[in-house]
């Protein structure tokens, strides 16, 4: 049996969730992924108010949509990263409060344990976003930067993530960091480190994207292959690799669209992810959770995007075989 098929509201916070659920499900998805922002699901509302989480439940089910996660990347951004003004533009303002960094850091951090406590009475067992990094700005060594330096990141990491996730696993919710640059964990290599710095935790894992991998020449079934049991949650997300000669993989200031990037997202289908390969990964590691839409693509409508990118999905997507093909062939 395939997996069922969702849209990641994240992209799509301008339009009210009633007016958004309508097309969802108009396009044939099984369902969404609830963004923590615009109004799709509010997480202090939700821990106000059984009716809130009981409407959004019976919206989605009016319309024949379920919902296996939800997701507060903006506010998680911010519980370890260096804070200054680009955040404020991410945060409701009773996160962001006076603008004090550590303030900030302290308020993000409770508001994604809330979130934790919010997918619960809403009935997900998984979100997903990001974690943040007080060192990503470091990672090119220059000036020098010490192994105590980023030792110290990784501690300063695990002292604010740990209480989270402790909440999480009270809650008997998981955590997935969709591994990616400017988090703590943007490689195999580093979500290892981030792993460790957590002592295992067993709430702390993975919300696959291969989109934030092939830009760096990563091979993305190796992420599965490596973390099989990690796999909390998968993304249906791609990007194209385009190098000219004259700009590089670090993108060199440009905006997302602009043809002079060395790399930019565009919509599945239309860019480097190799989805055979992930499609087989996932089944071999027994992953039968959602696969979920992040669409992204400043050169495409997105309202041709999304159903064209549902398409793909229930096209390359298939259940393991059950028995070994030359079975026949014994006597």
């Amino acid at each position: 049996m395939s997996r069922p098929v969702t849209l990641f509201t994240g992209q799509w916070a301008d339009l009210p969730l009633e007016v958004l659920v309508q097309r969802v499900s108009a396009w044939g998805f099984d369902g969404l992924e609830l963004a923590c922002w615009g109004d799709h699901f509010e997480v202090d509302k939700a821990l106000e108010s059984d009716r809130y989480v009981r409407e959004k439940r019976d919206l989605l089910e009016q319309h024949g949509l379920n919902c296996w996660a939800i997701s507060n990347h903006l506010v998680g951004q911010c519980v370890c990263d260096p804070i200054d003004d680009r955040h404020k533009s991410i945060l409701p303002s009773r996160i962001w409060g006076d603008g004090k960094p550590e303030g900030v850091r302290q308020r993000a951090a409770e508001e994604i344990a809330n979130t934790g406590r919010a997918a619960k009475r809403f009935g997900v067992d998984t979100v997903n976003g990001f974690t943040g990094s007080s060192v990503w700005h470091k990672l090119y060594f220059f000036p020098p930067t010490s192994d105590a330096e980023i030792d110290a990141g990784y501690q300063d990491f695990a002292d604010r993530w740990t209480p989270v996730l402790n909440v999480f696993q009270a809650e008997d919710v998981r955590f997935g960091l969709e591994v990616h640059p400017t988090e703590i964990a943007y490689d195999l290599i580093t979500f290892e480190r981030a792993l460790r710095a957590l002592n295992g935790h067993p709430a702390f894992g993975i919300n696959f994207d291969p989109s934030h991998l092939v830009h760096q020449f990563i091979d993305p079934t190796e992420l599965i292959y490596a973390f099989p049991e990690r796999i909390f949650h998968a993304h249906i997300k791609d990007a194209k690799v385009q190098l000219t000669g004259r700009n590089s993989i670090l993108s060199s200031h440009l905006s997302f669209g602009d043809h002079r990037r060395g790399w930019d997202f565009v919509s599945p289908g239309h860019g480097d992810v190799k989805w055979d390969p992930i499609v087989r990964a996932l089944n071999r590691v027994g992953y039968q959770g959602p696969l979920s839409i992040e669409w992204e693509d400043s050169g495409m409508d997105r309202d041709f995007g999304a159903p064209e990118s549902l398409a793909l999905v229930r096209r390359i997507d298939y259940a393991p075989s059950s028995v070994a093909f030359d079975a026949a062939f014994a006597k």
